[in-house]
């Protein structure tokens, strides 16, 4: 897989997408779309040893994201018969009709492909695009827009790449990354202070963020010394008053829950240091990107 300047400098900044991950992605949506069998379609209509080059152009505008997953696709299904040439980078904004990839080989390989290759491009490509206007909402402020746990099964590690493509920050990529106390890790532990006592006392050196909705809880964690408070669902006025509370501790604040892209950049001129947006990945609408076909 021949990577653009763009990819490299992603991959050197340990910010792509690791091949063996886009590999695996390839050979699951390849496997689930053949499920054992053939494509009885393409089989039917298409003569075997018959040749043509598939375009997959951007059919609306958008940040580009998965390419390098799409590739991998394609190079599982056609092997050495075919030939693939990326046309631009992930994290190109991309206007509609723009050549994204260009694919030669045997057609019946190529349609089989298709749909898998599209399915992972069009919603990698999504992603990247809603995060990065939630990126320019907030632009000039300082605040980063962050991602969360929030993403589909198997898909974590590609829609994480496809938020840093679009602009983003990733938040944690497992739980064991780091220490983050939520509401009901408070109600089981019996308060704010118990719960981070405790994971002190088992992880000392893990970074400790906890989940705050009220301003008492906010100075308790602050004092007790914890990294990042996360405002959950409050309101303008008392997120201000929060970030004012958690800055006299030194501490960080994040803001999340029912954040909107049309109030962030309100929510940003807080004060607050992060904005923790789980639509990135669980609720981003695909970006159109076709397959068109030549003989």
């Amino acid at each position: 897989m021949t990577a653009t300047p763009l990819d490299s400098a992603l991959t050197a900044q340990g910010l792509g997408l690791d091949p063996v991950e886009a590999d695996r992605l390839a050979r699951l949506a390849l496997t689930e779309d053949l499920a054992g069998g053939i494509d009885v379609t393409t089989t039917a209509t298409v003569p075997a040893g018959h040749r043509s080059v598939a375009e997959l152009v951007a059919r609306a505008d958008g940040v580009v994201a998965g390419l390098p997953v799409a590739h991998a696709v394609f190079e599982q299904r056609l092997g050495l018969g075919g030939a693939i040439e990326q046309r631009v980078a992930d994290g190109t904004r991309v206007q509609a009709g723009r050549l994204l990839m260009t694919v030669t080989g045997p057609t019946r390989d190529l349609l089989t492909a298709e749909r898998s290759a599209l399915n992972l491009l069009t919603h990698l490509s999504g992603v990247a695009t809603l995060t990065s206007l939630w990126v320019a909402a907030v632009a000039g402020t300082g605040v980063l827009v962050r991602d969360t746990r929030k993403t589909m099964p198997g898909l974590r590690a590609a829609e994480k790449y496809a938020v840093r493509c679009g602009g983003g920050f990733n938040h944690r990529m497992g739980l064991s990354d780091q220490a983050l106390i939520k509401d009901n890790h408070i109600v089981a532990a019996g308060g704010v202070t118990a719960a981070m006592r405790a994971v002190r006392a088992q992880f000392p050196q893990v970074f400790c963020e906890v989940e705050c909705d009220t301003l008492e809880q906010v100075e308790e964690a602050a004092r007790e010394g914890a990294a990042l408070v996360l405002l959950d669902n409050m309101d303008l006025p008392t997120t201000r008053a929060a970030v004012e509370v958690a800055r006299r501790f030194g501490t960080k604040t994040e803001a999340s829950g029912g954040l909107l892209l049309a109030g962030a950049r309100a929510v940003a001129e807080t004060g607050v240091d992060y904005l923790a947006v789980g639509a990135l990945t669980h609720s981003a609408p695909i970006l159109d990107i076709a397959l068109d076909l030549h003989l």
